[in-house]
């Protein structure tokens, strides 16, 4: 498994009240799988997305990715895990207004040391990938949403990792542009990527091939699903 949690448990406390935003959760993703998680607001199902990207750690239980045990690492070796191996695509784009979509790209690959050449070569690869070559030099505020989000999915995949984990990557645009990136993710796991993605809308989720539900910081279903064949990306 890519991807294996064992009895996970996330407490938070608020004053004197403790909670179970996660509780004894088992799961594993294979290489190569197209999953959705979804769930109503306090289900669980973001603190899932945090524990599982390395942005913060169990209370108890175990967690490996790639069958490295990620849950006893401490904070510097879940930042170089999240730098390598997770790709992450956010609802908001998440992009420095005042750079060029290829200098956005190349970012993580700055924080990582690369060389200028190499990172620009990178960069303009992974812009081709999701069909974005020819704005490699615009700022976001002459992309469309659409193409924001684009720019957003190739600085995802300039470290090659090993998993895509997009947080409501459709929920800032049209219906028209969304099902466009989502045919992106589905082309994108064609090609052998795995993609982990958090979504509130039905619509959204049928584009996977596999459904995790939770409530209440439980994981309560598993299905394997016929995705929806999305029109082909522009």
């Amino acid at each position: 498994m890519l991807i294996e949690t064992r009895s996970l448990v996330k407490l938070y406390r608020m004053g004197d009240t403790e909670v179970r935003a996660l509780d004894g959760v088992s799961v594993g993703i294979g290489k190569g799988e197209f999953v959705a998680v979804m769930g109503p607001s306090g289900s669980g199902k973001s603190t899932f997305m945090n524990l599982v990207g390395c942005l913060d750690r169990p209370t108890s239980g175990e967690y490996r990715l790639d069958a490295k045990m990620v849950s006893e690492m401490d904070s510097s070796q879940l930042a170089a895990v999240r730098n390598r191996h997770i790709g992450f695509v956010f609802q908001n784009f998440n992009l420095l207004p005042r750079t060029q979509a290829v200098e956005n790209v190349e970012l993580p690959l700055l924080y990582a040391g690369v060389s200028k050449k190499l990172r620009q070569e990178r960069a303009m690869k992974m812009l081709e990938r999701v069909g974005l070559a020819a704005r490699s030099h615009h700022h976001p505020a002459q992309l469309s949403g659409g193409q924001q989000q684009r720019v957003a999915i190739a600085r995802a995949l300039v470290t090659e990792p090993l998993i895509i984990l997009a947080d409501e990557p459709t929920g800032a645009l049209d219906s028209h542009t969304s099902v466009e990136i989502m045919a992106l993710f589905q082309e994108l796991n064609r090609q052998g990527m795995t993609v982990v993605l958090v979504t509130h809308e039905p619509d959204v989720a049928r584009y996977a091939r596999r459904l995790l539900r939770f409530r209440d910081g439980h994981l309560v279903s598993d299905e394997t699903q016929r995705p929806v064949a999305a029109a082909v990306a522009a």
